[in-house]
């Protein structure tokens, strides 16, 4: 199915909502709620999302949304992680990067750091940052994952493991309410692992709608992460649950400074 600019962005608001109605969809696309069913029947019939009384949810919570459609989500949020976790850098860093949108904003944010030495198997990131011809990029062999354009299985796991870095930046699917860092396969969460283990530092950047996300992986937990950035303040059980696992917690709005690192 060729699924249009609307229907992509459709597919990217249930996916943060969860379910929506037909005619909040409506609304919002400034378009007949009869334009939307069709949008909505055309998703469903593709297997992108499922009808539910009055409206359309995701269609399970262990299948992850396409890559360019989760770029859709949230971007404002994302961005400002982004710019937050690049104030933390230092020109001439050494840095890992995961598969993900917001760790590719992150690397986006870093295009005016100069001397980078980047470990990634996360292709976006790699493009970000190779504008600046005083970067290195490290990138893992073998067969591109289409259409997220990244790297997974036993290479990239040797590749992280094989290089000792500043910084590790990833991000992850979704985080239990007993702190459980969980993925959608078991290759991103051994990958995301072997990050963590090989750098100085490790950042999990994270909007606030990961929290209580499920996902089938399980690897790690966030106690064992030195910094999580969030996109605004930890409020309710986000908060207690932060506490609790003793993680260093940044978000744009903290009045901590932010001295590089």
């Amino acid at each position: 199915m060729n699924i249009s600019p609307r229907q992509t962005k459709i597919i990217a608001m249930v996916g943060e909502h969860g379910s929506m109605t037909i005619e909040s969809l409506a609304e919002h696309f400034g378009v007949t709620p009869q334009t939307i069913r069709r949008d909505v029947n055309a998703l469903c019939r593709a297997n992108q999302l499922r009808r539910s009384h009055g409206g359309v949810e995701r269609i399970s919570a262990g299948i992850n949304l396409p890559y360019d459609t989760r770029r859709l989500a949230r971007p404002e949020a994302k961005r400002k992680i982004g710019t937050l976790v690049a104030s933390l850098i230092p020109n001439r860093a050494s840095l890992m990067f995961s598969i993900g949108t917001t760790p590719e904003l992150v690397a986006a944010a870093l295009s005016d750091h100069d001397d980078l030495t980047v470990v990634t198997n996360n292709l976006n990131v790699a493009m970000a940052l190779s504008g600046n011809a005083s970067n290195r990029i490290f990138l893992p062999g073998g067969m591109v994952r289409l259409p997220d354009r990244d790297f997974l299985g036993h290479d990239v796991e040797e590749m992280f493991s094989g290089y000792r870095a500043d910084f590790g930046i990833y991000g992850v699917a979704g985080i239990e309410p007993d702190g459980v860092l969980v993925d959608f396969d078991q290759s991103e969460a051994m990958a995301r692992e072997a990050i963590r283990t090989s750098c100085r530092k490790s950042i999990l950047v994270a909007d606030r709608t990961k929290f209580c996300r499920p996902a089938p992986a399980q690897r790690g937990r966030l106690g064992d992460v030195d910094l999580l950035v969030l996109d605004g303040p930890p409020e309710g059980e986000l908060a207690t649950l932060i506490e609790s696992e003793g993680v260093e917690v940044l978000y744009p709005e903290a009045k901590a400074p932010l001295a590089r690192y």
